[in-house]
């Protein structure tokens, strides 16, 4: 953050703890520029207080709320009992993703010969963070980053970084396939609606595990759900379709959790 900014009220920082004193602690606004806040005795934990250093210590890393800005004066009031630990653990993995993005943003420069604060600029006014920005990129490839207003060459910068630095999301759903037949040659056609049901799809895996006669888990591991979800009927719509060209029985059933 550029150092002429302030927070805003209700906003969660990441704070650098300072000084200890008996009924306050003096924190750095990390992303602020250094600016200085306090945290009151009565905002570092819920319940009775009694030794403020139980909580907070010299040189910690804390995330704390903003209770009040005092632009004039200079003075910003924190407060450390109202972040939860979600909070508190989304805020922190927020600033690590940051703090990579610059790192980022600096081989970019490096490598096109532009201004970092050109490319940190134009990605903020797009973006508000920047790490969006690479993980936009590794996503969507080139077109994410379509409309910043940035030079070709930076953007095919920020998605080589971005491609080689961020893996990709992917998620994962399963289901039951029951294939049942009374053939004498049963495991014949079981087999070849296995088969069937790993269709080759690009950039989706299909696992299928054996859980026990006559079930068999369908495992779908893809970019998105609705790529997993589209997969997995195609999967489970083949190997049926194989058992009834025998007269065979096949059935499908969707879990919603991994396996």
């Amino acid at each position: 953050m550029p150092e002429s900014s302030w927070p805003e009220e209700g906003e969660l920082v990441i704070c650098s703890v300072e000084t200890v004193k008996d009924f306050v602690a003096f924190v750095r606004l990390d992303e602020y520029g250094g600016r200085q806040g306090l945290i009151p005795i009565s905002e570092v934990a819920k319940g009775w207080v009694k030794y403020i250093r139980d909580f907070v210590r010299e040189g910690q890393k804390v995330v704390c709320k903003v209770l009040h800005v005092d632009r004039e004066r200079g003075h910003i009031d924190l407060s450390l009992r109202d972040v939860n630990e979600h909070q508190r653990r989304e805020k922190i993995q927020e600033w690590k993703n940051e703090q990579k993005a610059h790192k980022w943003i600096g081989f970019v420069a490096e490598a096109t010969g532009t201004d970092r604060k050109q490319i940190e600029e134009a990605l903020r006014r797009e973006y508000g963070l920047l790490y969006r920005a690479f993980e936009d990129a590794a996503i969507e490839g080139i077109e994410g980053l379509r409309k910043v207003g940035l030079d070709n060459v930076v953007k095919d910068s920020i998605l080589k970084v971005a491609q080689e630095n961020i893996r990709k999301p992917r998620v994962t759903i399963t289901g039951l396939l029951h294939l049942t037949s009374q053939k004498s040659d049963g495991v014949n056609i079981i087999k070849r609606a296995l088969k069937s049901a790993q269709p080759k799809i690009p950039d989706v895996d299909i696992e299928l595990l054996y859980v026990g006669a006559p079930v068999y888990r369908i495992k779908v591991t893809a970019p998105d759900y609705k790529t997993a979800e589209k997969a997995i009927e195609q999967a489970a719509d083949s190997a049926i379709k194989s058992m009834e060209k025998t007269g065979d029985l096949g059935k499908f059933v969707r879990k919603q959790k991994a396996g």
